[in-house]
């Protein structure tokens, strides 16, 4: 993550990961999920937060699940089932639950059917926020399979290029892909050029906007550093077409094709503004020795992973990392130093307890 995202040093508190997650169950159990669902949800949301994924973790999203839950805008108990199936294809109604532990489970039906067919893929419609998309696409690697996952919906946030209104959300994809001794392949990505949820990071520490990574409301990008405004519109992955924006839309209204329209609920932007995450999901296993000895496989991702990062760096760089790589080490260091949250988000921890009579222990 870039250094502008990260928490200031001064308003850092370390908490243990194993006391963040029991809070985080705690939490989503007092909205009504099950003790299994809620160990799930907690689980992805501190995966994120391990590996450094601070926009997608406890931070920035579990305050938005229980507003939503409050509102009556997610199903704490969804009734998942499947509305259509082949021996290598499914569409599963997620009932409105939370896609933390409802594309899990999706991802497991797609891996199921890639060890029996080779391959599996799986639509999910009426669903809510997935949380980390690399999550669901890491579940195949231990199967020695490849995982890809895309979301989209609503709300919207992102403008075409050389458009004027908001047409996308965010649309992020996620690949993922097994090594023998090197660190597995982990792409995740949004199609804008900055993570939505990125900006929240950004709004609670005062970091500014990088040039080309919104637009003004009348669809133009503004290309200097700058807070961000009240009123923007996010553009898609290169900013402007001279930077190459178009690429950033295509992948965008890929994983529009793939999640929500192949899922039967139609483009993001024809969907109700309100529940405020109303998504489709889309989610592949790809059993490796379909193709190829997965040893094999393995050994040449080592090659390939390795070649990577022992590359020579360019002047005022000390290094070459590939996608996953900075994650897993993190990972490491945060196991044994803890997850440095901002000293907010364990206020707000705090005020939540309070709220629902809890007893867990943060600090």
């Amino acid at each position: 993550m870039l250094e502008r995202f990260l928490v200031p040093e001064q308003a850092r508190v370390f908490v243990q990961p194993e006391s963040m997650l029991q809070a985080t169950i705690e939490i989503f159990e007092k909205c009504g999920q099950s003790a299994e669902d809620a160990a799930l949800s907690a689980e992805v949301l501190l995966t994120s937060d391990l590996r450094g994924c601070e926009s997608h973790g406890v931070s920035n999203m579990l305050r938005v699940y229980v507003q939503m839950y409050g509102d009556q805008e997610i199903n704490p108990t969804p009734n998942v089932r499947i509305t259509r199936e082949t021996d290598v294809t499914a569409n599963l109604d997620g009932d409105t639950g939370l896609g933390l532990h409802v594309l899990p489970k999706a991802m497991e039906m797609a891996i199921e059917k890639a060890e029996k067919h080779g391959m599996g893929a799986v639509t999910v419609h009426n669903s809510r926020h997935i949380g980390m998309l690399a999550y669901h696409s890491m579940m195949p690697l231990e199967h020695d399979m490849i995982g890809v996952t895309t979301t989209a919906g609503n709300p919207l946030s992102m403008v075409p290029t050389h458009a004027a209104e908001k047409m996308f959300a965010t649309n992020p994809w996620a690949w993922a892909a097994p090594a023998r001794n090197e660190v597995p392949f982990v792409f995740d990505i949004a199609t804008t050029q900055v993570a939505g949820n990125k900006l929240r990071l950004a709004e609670r520490i005062g970091a500014p906007m990088e040039p080309a990574w919104i637009s003004d409301v009348d669809g133009a990008p503004i290309m200097e550093e700058a807070p961000l405004p009240d009123d923007y519109m996010m553009l898609p992955f290169g900013g402007t077409r001279e930077q190459g924006s178009h690429k950033g839309y295509g992948f965008a209204a890929m994983a529009e094709i793939m999640a929500p329209i192949l899922s039967g609920m139609g483009p993001g932007f024809l969907m109700p503004p309100s529940p405020r995450t109303i998504m489709g999901h889309y989610v592949q296993a790809i059993k490796i020795d379909g193709f190829i000895d997965p040893e094999q496989f393995k050994d040449d991702m080592d090659k390939l992973l390795g070649g990577l990062r022992n590359a020579k760096p360019a002047p005022g760089h000390d290094r070459v990392v590939y996608a996953g790589l900075p994650e897993a080490e993190e990972v490491e260091i945060r196991k044994k130093e803890g997850i440095p949250y901002h000293r907010e988000v364990i206020e707000w921890f705090e005020s939540v307890k309070a709220e629902f009579g809890l007893g867990f222990e943060l600090v």
